[in-house]
């Protein structure tokens, strides 16, 4: 059985994405604890091509904004649905998804995140992809 990832986008404010990147670091080893392989996140950087719709255009970004996406790598489905059981009632969760509530303390709006679970379609990889 192939692995199983779920990816997500969302927009960032340019100002917090530093608060954002610390709180991401902390959420990785605790879903990693409950049997993500890998987690990456990466920040937009090169968001158009011609005769595409952009990240920037679907997320309608705002200018302070960055986009960021990011997917976690699980060695399968029950794994993943699982670690999506167990890793909000982390208590160690509380306190980094607090912003997410607090509106004196939101680094990003959740409500405009888009995510969902994905089986693998095609797997090409080079020697050199870990």
């Amino acid at each position: 059985m192939e692995n199983y990832i779920d990816g997500f986008v969302l927009p960032v404010p340019r100002i917090y994405l530093n608060a954002y990147k610390s709180v991401a670091e902390k959420v990785s080893e605790i879903w990693k604890e409950y049997g993500a392989l890998a987690y990456f996140e990466y920040v937009g950087e090169d968001l158009r091509l011609e005769g595409t719709r952009s990240f920037i255009e679907v997320m309608e970004l705002k200018e302070d904004e960055v986009v960021v996406f990011g997917w976690v790598v699980f060695p399968s489905k029950k794994i993943r649905d699982r670690a999506n059981k167990q890793v909000p009632t982390d208590s160690r969760m509380k306190d980094l998804v607090a912003p997410l509530t607090d509106p004196k303390r939101l680094i990003f709006d959740a409500g405009r995140m888009v995510y969902g679970g994905f089986q693998p379609l095609v797997l090409s990889r080079t020697s050199e992809v870990e």
